[in-house]
């Protein structure tokens, strides 16, 4: 790794980029690979890599996203391949099923432990020589002419062109954003093992009180699933507090039989659910990711869309470190987010409780089945966005 520059107590770089996730590490790694000195991008984090690397969560990532990972040199890592997406309504007739058979492709997505792809990212950019500071945290930015300057905790500064906002956290802490909406569902968390697992499948079933989504995910004995259920606040603490057998049997009783019985699972954790959204940009600082967009998981979308900021970013910026550049993210970004947002926001708005539109959903999902044209508009904007 090459040597950070540094006039006393004060950091000289182009690009700081806090938050060292995987969309801040992406953006880092696309940057160097354009022809940014890695000395001249600096990433600041909170947690040490041990931390982010040891996060069990799981993440989906589209197929877009792969060929992302791939392009900066992350690629493989170790993810369990999603061949089909199977889509059905809780109660009702009509259901979906995408294929990959249908887009002639490896697969629709991966789903990969958060651990494991920051590790890839990580290794990715200690090659490409660009500065990590961790864990430390970003005190105060102040903005002038031409850059900024960011006061860190542990008494330095950093002098940067532009800095980039990548660290947004979950939606109960964030604040200050042009548009918010909670939805009043927590998402409870967890790995659940199932006796008739069907290989390579994922599924979202939608619920009277959220989707509930079980995306494949190898274990130790291949039968493994990343839960993402979302209810009610007061059911998510009905959930957590269940033991093991009542919690698979209430599981089971949402989910239904096609994966036969579900026999085991991890710790349970929870986090509530909203829409958070801020697309603005200054002149020398811009958010992407989750720090830009929090959304609601349906369709798992939030970061493989913060993915594509980090793309776009790292071709404007790796032209010019100048206002202009920022501009034209927003711009060039405006489309993919909003529609990706107004998306989501729908699903988790109308297909969460009872009424007409249910009926209708179930509908929508029989047309869907048998309309091949729009069943793969639909999964090419799942896979690589509005493009």
């Amino acid at each position: 790794m090459s040597d950070i520059e540094t006039t006393g107590e004060s950091i000289d770089a182009d690009v700081a980029i806090c938050g060292a996730g995987p969309v801040g590490m992406a953006l880092a790694a696309l940057l160097a690979r354009r022809g940014v000195a890695g000395n001249r991008i600096v990433l600041i984090d909170g947690k040490s890599l041990g931390q982010a690397i040891s996060d069990p969560r799981s993440i989906a990532l589209a197929w877009g996203s792969r060929l992302l990972l791939e392009e900066v040199g992350a690629w493989p890592l170790p993810a369990t391949a999603i061949h089909q997406i199977h889509v059905s309504r809780r109660g009702h007739l009509g259901r979906s099923l995408m294929d990959r058979d249908e887009h002639d492709l490896d697969a629709l997505g991966y789903v990969a432990r958060y651990g494991d792809v920051v590790d890839a990212l990580a290794r990715v950019c200690e090659r490409a020589g660009v500065q990590v500071l961790r864990p430390l945290r970003v005190s105060g930015i102040d903005e002038h002419a031409d850059g900024v300057q960011l006061r860190l905790d542990d008494g330095r500064t950093l002098q940067a062109k532009v800095a980039v906002q990548a660290e947004g956290g979950v939606f109960g802490e964030q604040t200050d954003k042009t548009t918010t909406r909670d939805y009043g569902q927590t998402a409870v968390i967890a790995r659940v093992a199932a006796d008739a697992p069907i290989a390579h499948r994922a599924f979202e079933r939608f619920t009277d009180e959220g989707p509930l989504a079980l995306l494949p995910q190898d274990g130790a004995d291949g039968h493994q699933y990343a839960l993402v259920w979302c209810v009610r606040p007061e059911r998510a603490q009905h959930l957590l507090d269940l033991g093991e057998s009542e919690f698979l049997r209430e599981l089971g009783e949402a989910f239904g039989e096609r994966l036969g019985r579900f026999t085991r699972t991890s710790a349970r954790v929870a986090f509530p659910l909203g829409l958070n959204a801020d697309p603005r940009a200054t002149a020398r600082t811009v958010a992407i990711g989750n720090a830009a967009q929090t959304l609601h998981p349906v369709a798992g979308q939030g970061l493989n869309l913060g993915l594509r900021d980090a793309a776009v970013l790292a071709r404007l910026l790796a032209r010019e470190m100048a206002p202009a550049a920022l501009e034209r993210f927003r711009s060039e970004r405006e489309g993919d987010r909003g529609m990706v947002i107004r998306a989501t926001d729908t699903m988790a708005r109308a297909f969460a409780g009872k009424g007409p539109q249910q009926a209708l959903f179930g509908l929508g999902l029989a047309a869907l089945d048998t309309l091949k044209p729009a069943r793969t508009l639909l999964a090419e904007l799942m896979m690589f966005g509005r493009r």
